[in-house]
């Protein structure tokens, strides 16, 4: 199972649509992905730890060095296929890297 941490302003509606889409287009790939959203400003290090990917909107400036691969998936928010098709692309070889 492959863990991400989706993340937006208020934790409320964007990083849910992400993780929604993440988790669906994944499956689709094959992959086992259980995706969690949250506030931004509620990050930290210890949280971050239980995690394998990081998919802020846009890559914040948390106070700390973020461990794990980051990818930035505000572009799923536009459900545009030519968009949001490059950040899962990321997204899959950022779980091709970690060889789980």
């Amino acid at each position: 199972m492959i863990n991400v941490l989706a993340a937006c302003g208020a934790g409320v509606n964007s990083s849910h649509q992400i993780k929604s889409a993440i988790e669906e287009e994944m499956s689709s790939r094959g992959y086992q992905v259980q995706a969690d959203a949250v506030m931004i400003k509620d990050i930290t290090e210890e949280l971050l730890s239980k995690y394998d990917i990081f998919t802020p909107i846009s890559t914040p400036d948390v106070g700390f060095k973020i461990n794990i691969p980051i990818v930035e998936a505000g572009p799923i928010l536009y459900r545009i296929p030519a968009m949001s098709r490059p950040v899962f692309d990321n997204l899959e070889e950022a779980i091709k890297r970690l060889n789980k």
